[in-house]
């Protein structure tokens, strides 16, 4: 088991920035967000909680392949926001011990059950981001496309397809509300990150 120090993110301050930005009357700042699945893990059914599900050694070593690629694409995330279950936490220290990030923070907002409004609200909207901040957020489906086709067109549209270990990206915009205004600019399953 990896053992890593969870720091506490410092809204406004990345690795590259020597102050913090202004907090500011417009909460939605200008960032990039990371909706990466958890990899393949334990089956339902075997009398394992579902939270307690871990990755299998499968899922470890394609998360891994992947977690390396993004490092060769040369991504680095402000840091990375994980569900609580474990398959998402163990996915999530797989993208720590690669040096995606060296920050990592739960969220319950990013279990199966969570709400893409409640998130905005009581998570990123109380925060100050930088310029072009970068998050990752590593959680569930079919939460995760709910939550990018919220982001890109303001409903659900059953239109996008999440792989495990797989990654979507979307922009927020600058200012104003992020739903039904933000971009796609990723879309990889893993295959093509192995």
């Amino acid at each position: 088991m990896i053992k890593i120090r969870i720091g506490e993110f410092t809204p406004g301050v990345t690795p590259n920035s020597a102050r913090a930005t202004p907090h500011y009357a417009n909460k939605t700042k200008s960032m990039e967000l990371y909706l990466i699945r958890h990899g393949i893990a334990e089956d339902k059914g075997l009398g394992i909680k579902d939270e307690e599900r871990s990755l299998t050694k499968e899922g470890r070593q394609k998360t891994e392949k992947v977690a390396q690629k993004l490092v060769k694409l040369g991504l680095n995330f402000d840091l990375i926001l994980t569900s609580p279950l474990v398959r998402s936490r163990q996915t999530a220290e797989i993208l720590i011990a690669e040096k995606l990030s060296s920050q990592l923070e739960e969220s319950s907002h990013l279990a199966p059950d969570g709400e893409i409004s409640s998130w905005l609200k009581d998570w990123l909207e109380p925060r100050n981001y930088s310029q072009n901040s970068q998050l990752a957020l590593v959680g569930h489906e079919p939460g995760f496309t709910n939550w990018a086709e919220i982001l890109l067109w303001g409903e659900v549209k059953a239109s996008l397809v999440l792989k495990k270990a797989g990654m979507i990206g979307i922009k927020l915009p600058e200012t104003g509300s992020p739903l039904g205004r933000s971009q796609m600019f990723w879309l990889t399953p893993p295959k093509y990150l192995l």
